[in-house]
């Protein structure tokens, strides 16, 4: 009978258990068939919101506009800024956000909506960062096609979720996108 060290044994064991707990998380991530179809019919409806004519015209005019004060920030300047400041107020009073926060239920943990650019134009509470441009959630929209997330954490709100993102389209070209936050919890049961 071959003996292995102890040594060589315990450095095989723990390859082993940590092998299997990667499966597991990998495992863990794939969401079921159902609450898979119940997002995908989550893309549908949210396709729907971001065709809505005041998000288009909001985000056309962005476009076409920046104000100085938006066109200013950048990503630390966006975090220094308090749920409370007038700026940032204004995402979530303007035409937009109202629209936004009709959609709000246990279900849509957030949502925002981006010009072309990734920045923002309107959002029904403040997020986490100023321009999402170069990340996944804006730019797989900004190609016309919608965007799917992992199930994790979100920073801004807390919750477990998955995020999802459209295009707004103008006449069938992208220029900007709405990325929606859906509670993981309330899509399974």
């Amino acid at each position: 009978m071959l003996l292995f060290p102890m040594k060589i044994r315990l450095s095989f064991i723990t390859a082993a258990l940590w092998l299997f707990a990667s499966a597991s998380i990998v495992h863990a991530q794939a969401l079921a068939p159902a609450v898979q179809s119940k997002v995908e019919e989550q893309i549908k409806l949210i396709t729907a919101w971001a065709a809505e004519p005041a998000v288009v015209e909001a985000v056309r005019a962005h476009n076409a506009s920046v104000p100085p004060e938006q066109a200013a920030l950048t990503q630390d300047k966006w975090r220094a800024l308090t749920v409370l400041d007038p700026l940032v107020r204004g995402f979530t009073k303007n035409p937009v956000g109202q629209f936004l926060k009709t959609k709000k239920s246990d279900l849509v943990t957030e949502a925002f909506v981006s010009d072309a650019e990734g920045l923002k134009v309107g959002f029904i509470a403040k997020t986490s960062g100023w321009s999402h441009k170069g990340k996944p959630k804006h730019d797989v929209p900004m190609t016309g096609k919608a965007w799917q997330g992992p199930v994790e954490v979100d920073e801004s709100s807390g919750m477990q979720q998955l995020q999802i993102a459209v295009p707004v389209l103008d006449g069938g070209k992208p220029i900007g996108s709405l990325v929606v936050g859906i509670s993981v919890s309330k899509l399974s049961s």
